[in-house]
């Protein structure tokens, strides 16, 4: 039996922008080792460029560190600050894909992810939600993808003791999209 080819999922040949109103880039990470803080970035930018295959298909994000948006202003200025992000140093963070491997449905994503100015290879686990024309002809395609990374890697070292020992910021960090590209022209 074929793997069914892209074009039979309606992910047709091309390039496809992020729809920013409809994606989300989330993340989430440990706080003094007992609740989870979650967050989004809130200025995305993306392109899917869809081959004959998925060996073919390549996909970059560019992502305003400005835009970190966990819900509470102090922790977000601390975050965007030297301690974290140093948005004014490094107003970005970018991802390229390396490789797309998996079936039509469920996919390993691979690429170079660049934070502060480190880039590292990461692997997000992702699932094909589908293709669906809207009421105003406008072709979509729906993925979630998911990984964890490890933040001091990325030069993102500050923490702080808590008395009864630990950190107050866990290392990993997880990191979930769920994102909508829409067929250009």
């Amino acid at each position: 039996m074929s793997t069914p080819t892209l074009e039979a999922t309606g992910l047709t040949q091309g390039a496809w922008t992020l729809d920013t109103s409809h994606s989300e880039v989330g993340f989430a990470v440990r706080h003094a080792g007992i609740s989870k803080v979650r967050g989004k970035f809130t200025k995305v930018e993306g392109a899917l460029t869809v081959g004959a295959s998925l060996a073919e298909t390549t996909v970059t994000a560019t992502i305003a560190a400005d835009s970190f948006d966990s819900g509470d202003a102090n922790r977000d200025g601390h975050v965007r600050g030297a301690d974290f992000f140093d948005v004014e140093q490094f107003p970005t963070l970018v991802f390229t894909s390396t490789s797309i491997s998996g079936s039509n449905e469920d996919f390993e994503l691979t690429g170079e992810l660049t934070i502060r100015g480190i880039t590292k290879t990461v692997t997000l686990n992702g699932e094909f939600n589908g293709v669906a024309v809207d009421p105003f002809g406008a072709t979509r395609a729906g993925f979630e993808a998911k990984t964890a990374i490890s933040r001091k890697e990325f030069g993102l070292t500050w923490n702080a003791a808590l008395e009864a020992g630990g950190v107050l910021v866990s290392d990993k960090v997880t990191i979930t999209l769920d994102v909508a590209f829409v067929k250009a022209g």
